[in-house]
């Protein structure tokens, strides 16, 4: 079959369908097996699953007496799991060095965030100010009866207090980087299905140790596309030293006509490269072309804005096993390239996944996943198997 690319700028880098063709699955680039028996909720009745952790200016994950605090959407455990994403809420909870977790409740107040949900993020930690900046996607909006699937990014700053993990005195959420509608498609989809809805969400925030600029990369979908699967990684560069005001620059990497989800970028600097994760399923690539497997994607590149280049020549860094394409998703690679995600449907194959409430309530993991670690040289990438450490 052949699949016509549509055409980006030239400036724009691409992942192509030559790149996916090119995967060869291998042991270096599969994420160990979880046992099911294994499976254990660290908060029974409440489903966990995208977190990210508070980071230093520099990428590093901030840590008070061995403890890191993480961000984690969560809901109450529905009879379908897969209706969480109607009514998400950011929770905080620390994990501690011994590898044990605690709740601290919502990050923020009831009726507090302009929007319907809460989505996905990052946050920065201001250790002289004891100040927690939270950027993150509002979903929907107030009030609404029913979801829709509009996106937008917001921010906000709260005062932490590390005896007890409660960050409170949060400032008035300010949308600050706002789609124009050029490059970015603006997201205020009142219908749709997840996997298949346009983005404009998961802000991650970067600092260039070149020039000490901070940048924000974000999922996006191309405005300027004819085809129905047109992901993107936005970029944004912050104007001023407070982080409050934002030039949005035109999209760092395209899948237009590949794939309709980049989901949850990442940048990180490590010996003298950028590299750029993200995460995306087999289900959001075009159905007229190749598709890759559930796992971490990423690439490298020798500026901030690129060109980037596909690692290991085709993007895949991790997936999930074969007998197990479901078992985890939604990763974040911190400073040590350890990898975080969340347990999705563990021990379960396209021909045994059932397409039933109950059933996915039954094989639902929700909980963070164990952890693993990459490792990275130049432009290859694979799971470091002595480096897997667990939670």
């Amino acid at each position: 079959m052949t699949v016509t690319q549509p055409s980006v700028p030239a400036s724009m880098s691409t992942w192509r369908a030559d790149h996916i063709r090119a995967i060869v699955p291998s042991a270096q680039n599969t994420i160990p097996l979880i046992d099911p028996a294994d499976v254990h909720p660290i908060l029974p009745g409440i489903d966990l699953w995208d977190l990210w952790p508070l980071q230093n200016a520099d990428g590093t994950t901030a840590l008070f007496d061995g403890a890191s605090l993480w961000f984690v959407l969560c809901a109450p455990a529905l009879p379908d799991p897969e209706a969480r994403h109607d009514i998400v809420r950011i929770r905080l909870m620390t994990h501690a060095a011994d590898g044990t977790w605690r709740d601290h409740g919502h990050a923020l107040p009831d009726g507090f965030n302009p929007g319907s949900r809460e989505w996905a993020g990052s946050a920065l930690w201001h250790p002289e100010s004891a100040e927690v900046k939270l950027f993150y996607t509002v979903a929907g909006y107030p009030g609404e009866e029913a979801r829709s699937f509009a996106q937008r990014l917001f921010q906000t700053t709260g005062k932490l207090n590390t005896d007890d993990f409660t960050i409170t005195g949060w400032s008035a959420p300010h949308e600050n980087i706002i789609a124009d509608n050029v490059n970015y498609t603006l997201v205020n989809q009142r219908e749709g299905t997840p996997g298949f809805i346009k983005g404009f969400r998961d802000p991650a925030h970067f600092r260039d140790p070149r020039d000490g600029s901070t940048y924000i990369v974000f999922t996006g979908s191309l405005k300027p596309s004819t085809h129905a699967f047109n992901g993107c990684i936005g970029i944004a560069r912050a104007t001023n030293k407070a982080l409050t005001e934002w030039q949005i620059l035109p999209p760092i990497l395209s899948a237009d006509g590949l794939n309709n989800e980049q989901e949850r970028p990442l940048l990180i600097h490590r010996h003298g490269h950028y590299y750029l994760f993200w995460s995306t399923q087999r289900k959001v690539f075009a159905p007229d072309g190749p598709s890759g497997p559930n796992g971490v994607y990423g690439a490298v590149a020798d500026d901030v804005l690129g060109p980037w280049r596909p690692l290991n020549g085709t993007g895949l860094v991790a997936a999930n096993p074969d007998d197990a394409p479901f078992q985890t998703y939604s990763w974040w690679v911190d400073a040590t390239l350890d990898v975080w995600g969340f347990i999705d449907y563990p021990a379960c194959t396209a021909e045994t996944k059932v397409d039933d409430p109950a059933w996915r309530r039954a094989h639902f993991g929700g909980t963070p996943a164990p952890t693993f670690r990459i490792a990275l040289d130049g432009d290859r990438a694979w799971v470091d198997q002595a480096g897997a450490e667990g939670q």
